[in-house]
């Protein structure tokens, strides 16, 4: 692992495809998000491509520092580095996607890489890859429509365990909203992932500055 000083704390992931979804990643960056994850299940990889590119480019423009991973698709985050090198900085892989030392094998030690887990088993099996991640995802938080992974709801008072014996960074993820930002914080995660509570927002930037806020009081509480 060398990304080291990822900033996790506000880790936005997009819903949709079109102008209007770019405009709302480069606002979420513009407002401090961290990491900007491009998710969209119904493109072509074709158009998968040309539109993960776009929102990379609007967001460097906004906000240089944030970085924009590609949900799943190893090809689509290569073949972004092959096309425009060091726009698009990484992947985040589900349990069923490509392992990730192949990911990692495939995109090089710069590329950024995340996994999902959400349970103390899941956690404990990337504690075996953690040389080829740079954090774990956990979820989900609460019951989301936007994601079934079929693991049972963590709430606020499960990611503890996970944090205490994860070797990668823990970001929390599932139908997270602005008022749990502070107790999920206060349990030594890492960040917090959001989709429709950003995505959804007439003011994206001016959520993420909320979420930041609230991130910093909770992280205060940390033992």
């Amino acid at each position: 692992m060398t990304n080291t000083g990822l900033d996790l704390r506000c880790y936005v992931i997009t819903a949709g495809h079109g102008r209007e979804v770019v405009e709302t990643a480069a606002s979420a960056a513009a407002g401090g998000a961290g990491i900007i994850q491009v998710r969209e299940k119904t493109l072509g990889t074709r158009d998968l491509l040309g539109f993960t590119l776009e929102v990379a480019r609007a967001v460097r423009s906004a906000k240089p520092s944030t970085k924009v991973v590609v949900d799943d698709h190893v090809d689509i985050a290569r073949a972004a580095e092959l096309r425009e090198p060091g726009l698009v900085h990484g992947v985040h892989l589900g349990q069923d996607d490509l392992p990730v030392d192949l990911a990692r094998a495939m995109l090089g030690p710069d590329a950024i890489i995340g996994l999902t887990t959400g349970t103390l088993q899941l956690v404990d099996a990337a504690n075996d890859v953690a040389e080829w991640i740079d954090y774990i995802g956990a979820g989900p938080f609460r019951p989301t429509p936007t994601k079934d992974s079929g693991r049972p709801p963590l709430g606020v008072d499960g990611y503890r365990p996970l944090v205490e014996i994860a070797r990668r960074p823990i970001v929390a993820i599932g139908d997270v909203q602005p008022t749990d930002v502070r107790d999920l914080a206060a349990t030594g995660v890492a960040g917090v992932a959001l989709v429709r509570a950003v995505m959804g927002a007439p003011d994206a930037g001016a959520v993420v500055g909320e979420i930041l806020a609230e991130y910093a009081q909770g992280a205060s509480r940390v033992r």
